[in-house]
């Protein structure tokens, strides 16, 4: 880590990098985080992750849930992150993203750790569809799961003096989340594109 003094920016990503990534501490999960949540904060309109982590609290609990790890990085010295392997490679990831470095996400808007598999049944996800476009994403070895939405149209037309009714399919989609990349104990994700044109959704929605 450089000399300069961490900015609050810097430091913030970095702890919430940090908090929400394994124990495992590896530096491209935590890279992959900071790369998530600069998407999300573009894509929401914020300027700045500090407005964004204050105004949208549920998308990194670390902030408020009193996880340690971020609160070690945010009240520890610059000399004392220096020292430490696992947050001085927060930093490194916090700036990697704010410097426009490697996606090690490769595109995601979501994430998950290990919950997704100690409450696969009931997991959001889950229930509306996640599929692995690479096995070596599947890091908790859980089963893709399936949920068939189909858009259909209906038209009303008179023929020979009598209305028909007619309904037709125009769309489907049977997943909603994509797999983009998995490091450490992280799984990173984004909308399947059939999902998103059935819908019309948004990518970080």
């Amino acid at each position: 880590m450089t000399k300069e003094t961490l900015n609050p920016e810097t430091r913030l990503l970095a702890a919430i990098a940090y908090g929400e990534s394994s124990t495992e501490d590896v530096y491209e999960e935590m890279a992959a985080l900071a790369s998530v949540m600069l998407r999300q904060m573009k894509a929401r309109g914020y300027s700045t992750l500090a407005s964004f982590t204050t105004k949208e609290r549920t998308f990194s609990f670390v902030v408020s849930d009193g996880n340690e790890r971020y609160a070690k990085l945010m009240k520890s010295s610059e000399a004392h992150i220096e020292k430490n392997a696992a947050m001085a490679n927060a930093v490194k990831a916090a700036k990697n993203a704010l410097s426009g470095g490697i996606d090690y996400s490769n595109g995601a808007y979501f994430w998950d750790g290990a919950d997704i598999r100690s409450n696969y049944k009931k997991h959001f996800k889950v229930r509306h569809g996640i599929k692995f476009t690479n096995s070596d994403h599947n890091i908790y070895g859980i089963d893709e799961s399936i949920k068939l939405v189909i858009k259909t149209k209906t038209t009303k037309k008179k023929i020979n003096g009598k209305l028909i009714t007619k309904t037709e399919e125009v769309d489907r989609h049977d997943h909603i989340y994509d797999s983009t990349a998995a490091h450490g104990g992280t799984i990173f994700w984004k909308h399947n594109t059939d999902y998103m044109r059935t819908t019309g959704a948004k990518e970080y929605k």
